[in-house]
């Protein structure tokens, strides 16, 4: 009974022997091992907030709610007119068109954007040749030209490999002056082209960094009208634009765009009457982010190529307001 007693004695002093060794070991592990707590998990990186494209237009819908204004002021002088050949002739005078468009959005719904274009144009004119009648050299106008009423659908959210794409529909009503017109005004009082014109098509943006692309690809179709040359059919068009995005130092972001329409046939109704027409400009521009609500854009919209159709260098002005 008593070697029974030693034993056990034994037996336990080596259980927390053993134990304790166990314990010892572990704590000089932890202590060579440090321990290290859970971090915050690692933020995607997003892509810089710009103003956008002044003439493309983007692809992301603006918020559920939310609300923006944007006027856009331009100038233009007319440098020449191209004629059927795609050559550069003379305009018969000196010409200049100030444009005010006020631009208003509001998201309806998740993914969908509704906004509308309001335009007033003015023309000048003077030095013509051959002058109108009377003798008269100069004249002047302004209007309201055709509004636009525009629906975005965004189709495709951006991931690391897929743009954005959004689907749109649009249409021109005829509220611009294209009739009833005075002679004497020599030219100066057509604003707006005087038919409805309804446009479908996709918007296009991607961001690579340093660049953010965007597209547009639209057809538009115009109905029949009447002026004071008769009835008129005027031809469907292909409007394709293209712009890159450069975001700099601070809040500044370059831009450049390329920007053109095509005429072509008629899908419906009566041959078209009208000669065909078509139009390729490029604007360099410069960009500068204010606030989260307040940004401002500058550029020079200037012709390069066309036919049936004036030649002009355009200074722009715009700036966005976000409510």
């Amino acid at each position: 009974m008593k070697n029974f007693r030693v034993h056990k004695t034994i037996w336990l002093f080596l259980a927390l022997v053993l134990a304790f060794s166990w314990t010892l070991a572990g704590s000089v592990a932890l202590a060579q091992t440090p321990f290290e707590l859970p971090g915050p998990p690692e933020k995607k990186e997003e892509c810089p907030s710009t103003f956008g494209p002044i003439i493309t237009d983007t692809a992301i819908p603006i918020e559920k709610g939310k609300f923006a204004v944007q006027p856009t002021f331009g100038l233009g002088f007319v440098t020449n007119n191209f004629s059927p050949n795609w050559r550069r002739v003379s305009a018969g005078g000196n010409f200049q068109t100030f444009g005010m468009d006020w631009k208003f959005t509001y998201g309806l719904l998740n993914n969908l954007e509704v906004f509308t274009v309001i335009p007033f144009i003015q023309n000048w004119a003077s030095g013509v040749n051959p002058p109108g009648p009377g003798g008269a050299r100069n004249a002047s106008f302004a209007s309201l030209n055709d509004i636009n009423l525009t629906f975005k659908y965004r189709l495709v959210e951006e991931t690391e490999v897929r743009p954005t794409v959004t689907a749109l529909f649009a249409t021109d009503f005829p509220s611009g002056h294209f009739r009833r017109l005075n002679p004497r005004l020599l030219g100066t009082d057509v604003v707006g082209g005087g038919a409805y014109a309804f446009t479908t098509g996709f918007n296009l943006s991607k961001w690579v960094k340093p660049f953010i692309f965007y597209g547009n690809f639209w057809y538009s179709m115009q109905t029949a009208f009447t002026n004071d040359d008769g009835r008129n059919y005027p031809r469907d068009f292909v409007t394709v634009n293209l712009a890159a995005e450069y975001p700099m130092a601070g809040k500044w972001v370059a831009l450049l765009e390329l920007t053109s329409f095509w005429d072509g046939g008629r899908l419906f109704g009566h041959k078209s009457n009208v000669p065909p027409a078509a139009l390729l400009s490029v604007m360099p521009g410069i960009e500068y982010m204010y606030s989260e609500k307040l940004s401002f854009a500058l550029g020079v919209n200037c012709d390069l190529a066309g036919k049936n159709n004036t030649a002009a260098v355009t200074p722009l002005l715009s700036m966005v307001y976000a409510f």
